[in-house]
């Protein structure tokens, strides 16, 4: 039933910058295509047989896409739902994620996407009810375990919510198994779905925030982090849980002064008891990784930093990390238990 339901008027940002729109056939008339296709009717419409001839076709151009990056609506077949990687996920015993969409309408500056894909192209999976299908596999399958289900590790969960509707759908099906916990993940403040609903006791919505003058050099197109932090707010004011995730910690001049800002100003004003949890981790890549995106942007500072090579590791180095690691934790300890604080190590 959402899957044909009202467009939204979407941003300049999310319409303007798709003018093409490439459709397998299989999918043409699938309720979430005919979403899509509505909220986007000045684009060019081109049919292809699998998504895989574009978007994995090697020697694409990342940085040449990202000015104007092509929408893909394609079928997912299989791997709907995969173990969180190592160190993502909070206190569960068993964390996943799953991956409607590849891609992000954002282009910040040390996202691991750019070095992960050779495509810029945003790639969205239009069969949702496959991956409710596995997650609910999944749930049977680890029945007395806890679990937690994190959707925004390769796209943004809320920055085409008005076009997809994906997190209506996710909700309405998370709403039906109390017994774990569904994150979203997002800088977006898309959260007119949200508001409209009633909070769903099991679900986090968890911003990425870094201190305002960070994000204005490296977080290119996402929202002002005065507007997230607006957006944090007035969703816990409405009863929903949510999440801080300062992460990755970025290492400058100063940082200690603008983290302990964020902090104050995130929490000043806050519904602290719907606070589901605050977690931070370092800025880390795979050495092959790494040297793909800092061959992307050869002039940028993030990349100009000696940084430290451990193994195929690519960090500050365990004394960065561990000083920024210890000074975060001390000021969260002011406004929250250590229950509610976690380190992510990717």
């Amino acid at each position: 039933a959402h899957g044909t339901g009202h467009c939204y008027r979407s941003t300049k940002l999310e319409i303007e910058m798709i003018e093409t729109v490439f459709v397998e056939s299989q999918i043409i008339h699938h309720p979430i295509t005919e979403r899509v296709l509505s909220c986007l009717p000045k684009a060019d419409l081109l049919n292809i047989n699998r998504y895989q001839e574009l978007f994995n076709k090697r020697q694409q151009n990342f940085r040449l896409q990202k000015e104007k990056p092509a929408l893909i609506l394609a079928k997912k077949h299989d791997n709907f739902v995969l173990p969180a990687p190592s160190g993502f996920g909070m206190d569960s015993q068993k964390n996943f994620y799953f991956s409607h969409m590849y891609n992000c309408i954002y282009d910040c500056r040390y996202c691991f996407l750019q070095g992960m894909y050779s495509s810029a192209n945003y790639l969205l999976f239009v069969n949702f009810e496959d991956f409710f299908r596995s997650i609910s596999e999944t749930i049977q399958n680890n029945a007395g375990s806890s679990l937690t289900f994190f959707s925004g590790y390769d796209c943004d969960s809320l920055a085409f919510e008005k076009i997809t509707s994906f997190a209506l759908h996710a909700l309405s099906f998370f709403k039906e198994h109390p017994e774990v916990e569904f994150e979203l993940r997002t800088k977006s403040v898309n959260i007119e779905t949200l508001l409209n609903l009633e909070p769903i006791s099991n679900c986090i919505v968890a911003f990425s925030l870094s201190p305002e003058s960070v994000a204005d050099v490296l977080d290119k197109k996402a929202p002002r982090v005065k507007k997230r932090i607006r957006a944090i707010k007035k969703l816990a004011k409405s009863g929903w849980l949510v999440g801080l995730r300062l992460d990755p910690l970025i290492f400058c001049e100063n940082w200690k002064g603008l983290y302990s800002e964020l902090i104050e100003e995130v929490m000043a004003d806050l519904e602290v008891r719907n606070l589901h949890s605050v977690s931070f981790g370092p800025l880390r890549y795979p050495k092959k990784m790494y040297n793909t995106i800092a061959a992307l942007y050869p002039e940028e500072k993030l990349f100009a930093f000696p940084m430290q090579t451990t193994g195929q590791l690519v960090s500050y180095g365990p004394e960065i990390e561990n000083e920024m690691a210890t000074y975060i934790q001390d000021k969260l300890k002011k406004y929250l238990g250590a229950d509610r604080i976690f380190q992510c190590l990717i």
